[in-house]
């Protein structure tokens, strides 16, 4: 028979008639050492008019367009990267010279599209931190679309006045796509979002 005092009065696994080994039996914690692992899955908030509002503050947005943008520029551009190395590839390279061209290329690209819609991203959230601050704290459609709009205008605005004006109104259309599809997945996708 087995002694008590190596099991002492804890869970039992009824399959095979042992008791399971608990850490915290010997501790005398007076609240359950599982309380401390059931954290909470909504956010937390110091003050509760932090709670109220369902908008991420001007820095968040400013970081997350900026990233997402060059982020995804990134990816793109080393994806045309990859298309002009395996364009310019010959038969007489070598494995050597052949991975060193795909390399540099998709580097080269990666960077140039991937800053550029990084700096897309950072007028973008500017623009639209801005729409929200010019109309008290409105936060609609209209703030995206009209950053957009400015965005765009603002991005090629070196070009001259036509290709801001094109570009301007890329961007609106661009923007007030983003907000329709981003209102059909709330409506058709709630759990997602």
């Amino acid at each position: 028979m087995a002694d008590p005092r190596l099991h002492p009065s804890g869970s039992r696994d009824e399959s095979d008639g042992r008791r399971l080994y608990d850490p915290y039996q010997d501790l005398n914690i007076p609240t359950a050492y599982k309380n401390l692992y059931d954290l909470p899955t909504s956010p937390e908030f110091l003050f509760q008019e932090e709670a109220l509002v369902h908008r991420r503050s001007w820095g968040e947005n400013l970081t997350y367009y900026t990233g997402v943008g060059y982020l995804s520029g990134a990816v793109a551009g080393a994806a045309l990267g990859l298309r002009e190395a395996a364009q310019a590839a010959e038969r007489a390279d070598t494995a050597k010279i052949r991975a060193n061209r795909l390399l540099n290329s998709c580097g080269s690209a990666g960077r140039r599209v991937g800053n550029r819609l990084g700096v897309i991203g950072l007028l973008y959230a500017g623009m639209e931190s801005g729409m929200v601050t010019a109309r008290d704290g409105h936060d609609d459609w209209i703030n995206s679309v009209v950053a957009g709009l400015a965005t765009g205008a603002l991005f090629r605005a070196a070009q001259g006045p036509r290709s801001a004006a094109v570009a301007g109104a890329l961007g609106g259309v661009l923007a007030a796509a983003a907000m329709a599809a981003k209102q059909a997945a709330k409506r058709y996708a709630p759990a997602a979002f």
